[in-house]
């Protein structure tokens, strides 16, 4: 699929050596096609690993693509150029005119920290408010799950025993489900994360339901009522050597941090990871794009502001 992306963000040459079609605005400007206007509210402190990571998985289908990336106006990123973030990112204030098809929140390394206590948590209240009138689907990552469980549903997170790190077995609980079509019964996904959410929290909801879980890792994910809201708990995006990158920082830092499970062959950090989650990755954000977006999304995109969906999910 061709997804259209600035022409000079970094991730437009990294998933052109991997043979990705990626769509420059110089091309896309030629096609007479209304392309999904997807918005990345990207919270991730390495903002252009994640907008990489999450484009690559955004462009396996036939659908053309119009990513826009925005970041909380008053958090300035540590990990990425004041150039990189001037030139590819705009604001809230800058998009809050306009409506989307799809919305992307990622996680945020802040999930020992109280909602309430992270510096941009009420633009995301915000955002994620307006979300509910400007956006067709929206998917929430990680942290980002549970920070919409909470507002959305007030579902609170739990601190974990123990960090939850590595790459975890699932099962697909609804394989009716579109967002889980063609899976096999069990799959694999990424996590590293300090918190949870309690599954009786999310029944106790009537509208949400639990689509997949894992025996180790817990929920994974998470749909309201015609698929508004989708959450993820995990990270599928993730490259095959983010979670290393992550362990080997940690540990260089002189931090306390476990090998992460089911990576690393015999646990040997010196063998290359085992990826055995991306083919898992493509199919769940095709999914998500085809079935909960594409399939749904008015015509005219202003007609979401309207509540117009062409079926129930």
């Amino acid at each position: 699929m061709p997804i259209k992306i600035p022409n000079q963000l970094p991730a437009t040459g990294i998933l052109q050596s991997e043979n990705i079609f990626v769509m420059t605005e110089t091309r896309a400007i030629s096609q007479d096609i209304r392309p999904l206007e997807i918005l990345l509210l990207n919270l991730m402190p390495l903002k252009i690993e994640t907008e990489t990571q999450l484009a690559r998985v955004l462009s396996n289908t036939p659908l053309q693509i119009q990513l826009e990336l925005i970041a909380p106006s008053g958090h300035v990123p540590k990990n990425t150029s004041l150039n990189h973030m001037l030139s590819f990112y705009k604001t809230f204030d800058q998009v809050k005119d306009r409506t989307f098809d799809g919305l992307v929140i990622t996680g945020a390394p802040v999930e020992k920290l109280d909602f309430e206590q992270v510096d941009y948590w009420p633009e995301l209240c915000e955002i994620m408010e307006w979300s509910k009138t400007h956006v067709h689907s929206t998917l929430h990552i990680c942290w980002g799950a549970q920070a919409g469980l909470y507002y959305h549903y007030g579902i609170q997170k739990h601190l974990l025993p123990e960090k939850l790190f590595g790459v975890f077995q699932h099962h697909v609980e609804d394989p009716n489900y579109i967002l889980f079509r063609g899976f096999d019964d069990s799959f694999w996904v990424p996590h590293s994360r300090n918190t949870t959410v309690d599954r009786a929290d999310i029944e106790a909801v009537p509208g949400l339901k639990v689509l997949a879980a894992s025996d180790e890792a817990g929920v994974y994910a998470v749909k309201s009522p015609e698929s508004k809201q989708v959450f993820l708990m995990g990270h599928a995006e993730y490259d095959p050597d983010t979670l290393k990158k992550e362990y080997l920082r940690d540990k260089e830092a002189g931090m306390d941090i476990a090998i992460p499970k089911n990576y690393f062959p015999d646990d040997d950090p010196a063998k290359p990871p085992l990826v055995n989650w991306r083919s898992c990755a493509h199919l769940l954000y095709a999914n998500w794009l085809n079935y909960c977006v594409y399939q749904t999304t008015p015509y005219e995109i202003n007609g979401i502001r309207e509540g117009i969906r062409s079926e129930s999910l």
